[in-house]
């Protein structure tokens, strides 16, 4: 059992630092923000709801709490590409989506997520 956490803790370092490298290659614009609102909508807002405070009508059906993209504190931890590899790897309950959208549908829904932690019409990316 040790050993099992141990090579997890591992790898979750591992990826962690490859994600954390990522530069998203669609940088957050007025039409990055529609297309990212649009896939939200459709695949993440039933759970992480409208305002992404984790409070969507499925929440409380899930054994997790979902993500809270309002919580700056955490959210300014978290780099790009790690909000991309969650998106593209899932993690239960929530399910892997790389095989589910493109690769800049994932890219411009975490900018829009990032739209929950700015003031009001600000785009710009974070490093």
């Amino acid at each position: 059992m040790a050993l099992a956490v141990l090579v997890f803790a591992i790898q979750n370092w591992a990826w962690r630092a490859q994600a954390r490298k990522l530069t998203n290659p669609y940088p957050p614009s007025a039409e990055a923000l529609r297309a990212g609102t649009e896939v939200y909508t459709e695949h993440c807002r039933s759970c992480h709801g409208r305002l992404g405070d984790g409070k969507g009508e499925k929440a409380p059906e899930l054994s997790i709490a979902p993500g809270d993209f309002t919580d700056r504190s955490k959210m300014d931890r978290l780099a790009d590409g790690e909000l991309y590899w969650q998106i593209s790897k899932g993690r239960r309950p929530m399910p892997a989506f790389a095989s589910k959208l493109s690769e800049q549908q994932r890219w411009q829904v975490v900018d829009y997520i990032r739209t929950f932690e700015r003031p009001e019409g600000s785009v710009s990316g974070k490093p």
